[in-house]
């Protein structure tokens, strides 16, 4: 599955098959734990997403909710998408991450694997756990004032 179609987890959950449906779910599980109160889950850009929503980050730029975590099932691999690994935070994600001894498939922001096995759970969970509603909308408005001042 690359986008899905669905309007909740439970129906994206419901299109995989078995084997990507555990994977999916463990991870998400992870999540879940972790997740600071404030942030909901849903259904967004054809992911599970972890945002905050409009009515207490106020307008966006698109319209939806301010994105902090997400997590989907491709054709070959899994994506969990951890939008503060970026600018300060991601020389020590990577640090602690190196530390554990699992290989790391990182994009800007996006950690991919073949099977959660693969992944430093305990890493990702620090990963979500790390900003409340609050810190994360402080560093938000933060990091879009420093992109501002760079394009000028």
């Amino acid at each position: 599955m690359v986008k899905s179609q669905a309007s909740t987890v439970a129906q994206y959950l419901a299109e995989l098959p078995d084997e990507q449906r555990a994977e999916v779910e463990t991870v998400r599980d992870v999540i879940l734990a972790h997740l600071p109160d404030g942030y909901v889950e849903a259904m967004d850009w054809g992911l599970i997403t972890y945002g905050v929503p409009l009515e207490v980050s106020g307008p966006t730029y698109n319209k939806k909710p301010l994105l902090y975590v997400a997590l989907s099932a491709q054709k070959r691999y899994y994506s969990v998408y951890l939008t503060t690994v970026m600018e300060e935070f991601e020389e020590s994600f990577r640090a602690r991450w190196a530390e554990t001894g699992k290989k790391l498939d990182m994009g800007k922001a996006c950690v991919r694997y073949k099977r959660a096995a693969d992944l430093a759970l305990d890493i990702i969970g620090d990963e979500v756990a790390r900003l409340s509603v609050p810190e994360f909308l402080d560093w938000h408005a933060e990091n879009r004032a420093k992109a501002a001042a760079r394009a000028r």
